[in-house]
């Protein structure tokens, strides 16, 4: 949550903001942020691109996590999490990523360590995951790749 947080204060938006406007305030920092407007110093220079890279990182993660995004994929989501099973998991600062045997990545924010402990000693890991994970946090596809 701290990544989501964190990324929505430096666009300035909330979890309420659309894609479009989240786009205009996007191309707006970029404007103001963009490396070509410091050619007179080399320090400027070097913080604007830092500065807008990552603010670049920010919104392409905004977006994946937009409602309108996930809203798209929902069909696809729900496909997955109901007949693919897990293959592994990964837990790092409140951030639980589950690859699943279809090949499909999935990143999800705010599980806090107590959920993935009992996470770990489920006698039935999809289900437990289906209860308890799933649905309850914000979520983003990280990647497909090839099925297993």
């Amino acid at each position: 949550m701290r990544k989501i947080i964190g990324y929505r204060k430096l666009m300035g938006v909330t979890e309420k903001t659309g894609l479009g406007e989240l786009k205009t305030i996007y191309r707006e920092l970029m404007k103001n942020w963009h490396p070509d407007k410091f050619q007179d110093s080399d320090e400027l220079k070097g913080k604007a691109e830092a500065k807008s890279k990552h603010i670049i990182e920010a919104y392409h993660f905004l977006v994946s996590i937009a409602p309108e995004t996930r809203a798209l994929t929902l069909n696809e989501y729900k496909e997955t999490i109901t007949t693919s099973g897990v293959i592994d998991f990964e837990y790092k600062d409140e951030t639980l990523q589950i690859n699943f045997l279809d090949g499909k990545k999935y990143e999800y924010f705010g599980v806090p360590k107590a959920l993935y402990i009992k996470l770990i000693n489920a006698p039935a890991l999809g289900r437990f995951a289906r209860r308890h994970i799933y649905n309850s946090f914000p979520y983003r596809m990280v990647k497909q790749v090839e099925a297993v």
